[in-house]
């Protein structure tokens, strides 16, 4: 029998708050465990939540850059269920007024365009972390995770293969890292994702059971675990088997899913509004100055390199790949009209240095006012890519302070236009080879040019003009 596969993701982004949610802990990866722990932290008796603003707003940025409606009033919820890794023994989050409702995220495929629906995204509080080390006995938790603020994207179930969940995720990590809302950095822990899994005959309109896989660390192992659950899925139903609500784990080393405990239902979570917690009110006021805070994000800047830079998709869509990049280049291009060698040059030579140095563009040192400067000295043919390339663009890393008009006149790199220098390095070259300016003349090798070319250049340190020393050589062959 074929089947349909259905794939929904729940995305859990910790947000880049200085504080907890509701605790003014510090949030801090990496640190000895238990040292960003207070008495909200641990739940004593007594101490009550305060909401974090800055949280609140960056849940709203994101539901802004997805096209969501943002939920004015807000309340918070209890969910009800033992938590070993938070002390309260139960987790507040949202759940009958997320705080972003609906909108979607437009992914590109080998089948296209295709536009991701959301359902919903809620704030709530992270989980500590619970450690099982080999040699300990006992299960150890750490609470400087615990209270952490999260939003959680919720899709619709519409992706029907592992390359549209993985291309989901790539953007969504792309999103909150140009918003500046969460590091996406799946191996730390801060970006993690659920896939909810089923599978249906072709054609059916009902859904089947779907089953959560859990523990993936990167976008890669997203669409492994996917792929995997699909076939264990199908082998099931195939051998007669019923499949369960349940949770699995991804064990990455075997490349198989492991269960891990039976799926709950929503009655289950016993939500009910959290009695410590004020509703929270999003005014138009505050609504508006988000908005005003909001950068350019990557679909916008994708679709200004096509339009007025007039790059080609691939070239857009690699430079927008990192928020970064792409506003260097864009800088680059506010000081020169050639943009489509801005763009070699950020991909090409400066992407390289970066990758071979282990640097970010922050760290790069040439800035887009003199990089454009550069590829000016080329546009009016007064130093050859060669010689910029290889020799200007090192000694700007090494001096930044510096022009490339001040680099390429120190060091003698200016292209040479002397029509007496070029003849005498022309007339040297020729007098070194006599055999070959006779096959030239009169045996009619007349492709030897392009060795006697290659001689001049080579003499004249790659600085002659090449347009100038071919009319010159070709005239000089010619009149001796």
């Amino acid at each position: 029998m074929e089947y349909e596969v259905v794939i929904g993701l729940e995305v859990h982004c910790q947000l880049l708050t200085n504080t907890k949610i509701f605790a003014a802990d510090a949030v801090v990866f990496g640190d000895a465990p238990n040292t960003h722990i207070s008495v909200i932290t641990l739940g004593y008796p007594g101490t009550l939540p305060k909401l974090n603003k800055k949280a609140v707003e960056f849940a709203i940025k994101m539901g802004l850059a997805c096209g969501s409606e943002i939920t004015r009033y807000n309340v918070f919820a209890r969910k009800n269920y033992f938590y070993p890794d938070l002390p309260k023994g139960y987790q507040i989050s949202q759940d009958k007024t997320p705080i972003c409702v609906g909108g979607g995220v437009t992914i590109k495929t080998k089948n296209g365009e295709q536009f991701i629906q959301l359902h919903h995204i809620h704030l709530e509080e992270d989980a500590g972390k619970s450690i099982h080390a080999e040699e300990e006995t006992d299960t150890l938790l750490d609470y400087n995770r615990a209270g952490t603020a999260l939003i959680e994207i919720v899709t619709d179930p519409v992706m029907k293969t592992s390359e549209e969940a993985a291309a989901y995720l790539t953007e969504v990590r792309k999103l909150v890292r140009y918003l500046e809302i969460c590091d996406g950095n799946m191996e730390e822990g801060s970006l993690r994702c659920d896939a909810n899994i089923s599978i249906m005959p072709k054609g059916s309109t009902v859904l089947g059971t779907k089953v959560e896989v859990k523990n993936m660390n990167s976008i890669r192992n997203v669409q492994r675990a996917i792929d995997v659950e699909i076939e264990r899925q199908k082998r099931a139903v195939a051998n007669g088997e019923k499949i369960i609500q349940e949770t699995r784990l991804f064990d990455v080393t075997d490349g198989r899913t492991y269960s891990m405990r039976t799926k709950e239902t929503m009655n289950d979570y016993r939500y009910f509004p959290d009695p410590d917690l004020a509703p929270f009110v999003v005014s138009e006021e505050w609504l508006v100055d988000i908005k005003a805070q909001m950068p350019a994000l990557p679909h916008e800047l994708h679709e200004k390199f096509v339009t007025t830079y007039k790059l080609p998709e691939y070239d857009a869509t690699v430079l927008t790949d990192t928020k970064e990049v792409a506003l260097y280049f864009d800088k680059v291009c506010s000081h020169t009209t050639n943009y489509k060698s801005a763009s070699n040059w950020v991909m090409g030579h400066i992407k390289s240095y970066l990758n071979e140095n282990h640097l970010n563009i922050a760290q790069f040192p040439i800035s887009p006012e003199t990089l454009s400067g550069l590829i000016e000295l080329i546009d009016k043919d007064k130093i050859s890519h060669t010689i910029a390339a290889h020799q200007v663009f090192p000694l700007l890393i090494q001096q930044p302070g510096k022009t490339a008009q001040q680099i390429a006149e120190e060091n003698n790199l200016l292209k040479q236009n002397d029509d007496n220098a070029l003849q005498t390095i022309i007339n040297e070259v020729l007098a070194a080879n006599p055999q070959k300016v006779k096959e030239y003349k009169f045996d009619g090798k007349k492709n030897l040019v392009g060795m006697f070319m290659g001689e001049v250049m080579k003499k004249s340190g790659g600085k002659a003009d090449p347009k100038l020393a071919n009319q010159l050589l070709i005239k000089t062959l010619s009149e001796n």
